[in-house]
């Protein structure tokens, strides 16, 4: 096991001995990963018991009964007494989680931090217990970043980092965080667990961060309640019902449709479609606690352009997602047609997180990438890098580019699925594949993409069990990717489970 649990090596030094590109700074850097996006391990068992297993463990732990059991809170752990799970280091391989499209592993945003900085001293990977209260994980990330910080400035790098530098100013902190990443980032920068956090910090910035919360965080806790659904999705309901942290990704703006009308979700309505009143009590107060604490130099990277959840509705303690959500007028009441009724616009996002919910200030960066990719495709990745570098305003400028992506999340081998691809105006210049992830380099050959309903749609099966990737090229230069599961065919329902 890893002596630093917050802390692992980088393979490689980006930068040489002698001299030091003019690009780089002399900031620590902190890589805050998002939900699932931690690797775990269990001290009681010995085992670990998420994101370190390949593709043949994500299709045991997800089809069979006991798998993932050890992710379930214990009464101790909802009582404050943690340590159980241990975070061991940020995922470093593909995994797959049922609605929330797969999580990609972090090494490429490291090494691409790596390349700005003066050492790979000047980074830490803050891994965290995701299914932990943000607030929780913002106390240790505090801890974490102030001593990164202190040990950064002692190291003989830091020195020679300041001299090359225009303003010869000492290291301060910059955040990058992904998803849940920002919240607990926020939480940390809170000025009752370390008043001058916040001032020795340059920068945050946030990678499709839900600052006002996720409707797929509330059809998570209803799967399986109502109808019969693949045994994945009631596995994960399961996991998170008692999960603080999967409480804190609830939405906090008005989402709920009812009576005619739009209004905030209640503890009430979290337990009609199973969640835990008390935890999305707390994680409504924690939210509102948040909204005094201001992000430092903060930049925000926003996945657009996919059809993203954005209202819901609950009947009988079953959820129905809406991908239109209500907008206001400027004196804050919601706008309607003529016959008074509330009229409901479809914003987009990046699949998990609609787009006004990840923007806290003016200074965004527009990219259209699934949730999972915010912190891994290429034009994030540059973006990321400009904005290390002290540049202001990188990126493509704000609108509508690439294409926006549909697929299942979960498909049986050898039955064929649809592909659907939005915005899309021709299919000259427009590629889809499907790669094996069990073996990468294999060339995978396009998918037949034809026009259907108006949309552009690709035909695409799986020749096994396993974990891929879809992945489109679209005319205008953008890739945009999403992970699906491959099962045996006919996998028990989670009825059947019951």
């Amino acid at each position: 096991m890893n002596e630093h649990p917050h802390r692992t090596t980088p393979a490689r030094h980006p930068q040489g001995a002698e001299e030091l590109p003019d690009h780089v700074i002399q900031d620590a850097v902190v890589v805050v990963p998002g939900i699932m996006g931690s690797t775990l391990y269990d001290t009681t068992t010995g085992k670990d018991v998420w994101g370190i297993g390949g593709i043949s463990w994500l299709l045991k732990a997800w089809t069979t009964p006991s798998g993932l059991k050890s992710l379930a809170m214990t009464e101790d752990e909802l009582a404050g007494k943690t340590g159980r799970i241990e975070a061991t280091g940020l995922l470093k391989r593909s995994a797959w989680t049922p609605y929330l499209a797969g999580s990609e592993p972090y090494t490429d945003l490291v090494d691409t931090v790596l390349t700005s900085v003066a050492d790979p001293a000047a980074v830490l990977e803050f891994a965290y217990d995701w299914r932990l209260p943000v607030a929780a994980n913002g106390r240790l990330l505090a801890d974490a970043a102030r001593r990164h910080l202190t040990d950064w400035r002692r190291h003989p790098a830091h020195d020679q980092a300041r001299r090359h530098r225009a303003d010869q100013r000492e290291g301060r902190l910059v955040f990058v965080a992904h998803s849940m990443g920002g919240l607990v980032t926020r939480a940390a920068l809170d000025p009752g667990y370390d008043g001058d956090l916040h001032a020795d910090t340059r920068g945050v910035i946030t990678l499709g961060t839900p600052f006002q919360g996720s409707v797929k965080a509330a059809v998570i806790l209803a799967t399986g309640r109502g109808t019969p659904v693949p045994l994945p999705h009631r596995k994960l309901r399961e996991v998170c019902a008692t999960m603080p942290g999967l409480h804190d990704l609830l939405p906090q703006y008005r989402s709920l449709r009812a009576a005619g009308d739009v209004r905030h979700l209640t503890p009430g309505d979290i337990t009609a479609i199973g969640g835990d009143a008390e935890l999305a009590r707390n994680a409504a107060v924690f939210h509102h606690g948040q909204k005094k604490i201001g992000l430092p130099g903060h930049r925000s990277v926003v996945g657009v352009n996919q059809p993203t959840w954005q209202n819901l509705t609950i009947t009988d303690g079953t959820v129905e997602a809406h991908y239109e959500g209500a907008r206001q007028n400027s004196d804050g009441t919601f706008i309607r047609d003529r016959n008074d009724h509330v009229r409901y616009f479809r914003v987009n996002g990046d699949g998990t997180v609609y787009k006004e919910s990840a923007v806290l200030t003016d200074i965004v960066t527009h990219l259209p990438l699934q949730h999972g990719d915010v912190a891994k495709a290429p034009t994030a990745l540059d973006a990321i890098t400009e904005i290390l570098r002290d540049d202001i305003n990188p990126g493509p400028p704000q609108g509508e580019a690439g294409c926006g992506l549909s697929a299942p999340d979960l498909v049986e081998a050898g039955r064929t699925w649809k592909v659907r691809l939005s915005d899309v105006d021709s299919l000259s210049g427009l590629t889809c594949r499907l790669t094996d992830l069990a073996d990468p380099a294999l060339p995978a050959a396009p998918l037949p993409t034809t026009w259907e309903d108006g949309l552009a749609t690709a035909t695409a099966s799986t020749p096994a069990p396993g974990l891929y990737r879809i992945e489109v090229h679209t005319p205008d230069g953008f890739d945009i990717t999403q992970l699906v599961l491959s099962t045996e065919p006919d996998q028990p329902s989670a009825e059947s489970e019951s």
